[in-house]
């Protein structure tokens, strides 16, 4: 009986812990990365993941794509890590906001998980480490674990959910610029035919690295280019934006596109101050 049950717990934690590795082989070796392809099993279902390493940048993607073929059982990675520290931050539109990780109220206990779109960041003093995804938004940092929920595979409305192929990424990232890091991996860069090597262009960019440049669009009633920034570390920050094509005029909007104020234009550029976790929107003509 003590055999069957330690026999029991070997392959349950072999089974939940997806340590079973059908095959792990190096896929490239190149100048600008290296990536290591696993393949695991576990009961029905198949995980195979492509891990991109690059030699410039310490960013460690998941390329993943799973066969899931189970119900009732959530997926989920998991980073053990060294960090002092009791808040993590999470990424919200056009912002961030800070939560606990100890479990000391009922509140707490009760908030297994917390949602964060693009990324979730742990720092103490002048490290920090971040969970950066292109598709999944639930998180959780609790006893020195930074993990991200991937599959949820539920039985109610729809009794087979998420029994299916998925493809996703997220990557592991101490970071410098975790907000940036994050734009580069859900807009990774994609290469065509065509055009002079080194050639390169800018349609809009801020001269400061905490104001996102968020969207380029044509106005709603076509009349003009709107431009939306917001701050994303918090910090007061006069900046300019720079415009690669003849600008008529600058207009401030709302979130409405209705015209607040002009603005003074200097060349292909303007000025402007953006508070801590503002959203300014601009109309170009």
């Amino acid at each position: 009986m003590r055999y069957l049950a330690k026999r029991v717990e070997r392959i349950c934690d072999e089974l939940y812990r997806l340590r079973i590795v059908q095959r792990m082989e190096w896929t490239e070796r190149g100048p600008v990365r290296a990536t290591l392809e696993i393949e695991r099993k576990v009961s029905r279902s198949v995980i195979c993941q492509k891990i991109h390493f690059y030699a410039a940048c310490p960013r460690i993607d998941f390329e993943t794509t799973v066969d899931w073929k189970e119900h009732q059982h959530l997926l989920k990675a998991h980073f053990p890590m060294d960090v002092h520290t009791d808040e993590a931050t999470f990424e919200i539109q056009f912002g961030s906001v800070t939560r606990k990780t100890h479990q000391n109220t009922s509140w707490d206990q009760a908030r297994f998980e917390s949602c964060g779109q693009k990324w979730i960041d742990v720092s103490e003093g002048h490290y920090g480490i971040s969970l950066l995804n292109d598709c999944k938004y639930g998180h959780s940092v609790h006893n020195g674990e930074m993990a991200l929920t991937l599959i949820k595979s539920g039985t109610e409305p729809n009794p087979v959910a998420d029994q299916e192929m998925h493809v996703f990424t997220y990557a592991l990232y101490p970071h410098a610029e975790t907000v940036a890091q994050a734009y580069f991996l859900n807009q990774p860069v994609r290469a065509t035919a065509g055009g002079i090597a080194g050639e390169a262009y800018s349609l809009a960019s801020a001269d400061a690295k905490n104001v996102i440049l968020e969207t380029v669009k044509q106005a709603e009633d076509g009349d003009g280019v709107i431009v939306r920034l917001y701050e994303c570390e918090n910090a007061r920050t006069t900046t300019k934006l720079y415009w690669n094509r003849p600008i008529a005029s600058v207009t401030e909007c709302d979130l409405q596109e209705n015209t607040l104020t002009d603005v003074p234009v200097e060349g292909g550029t303007f000025k402007f101050t953006i508070k801590p976790y503002e959203i300014k929107t601009f109309r170009i003509r």
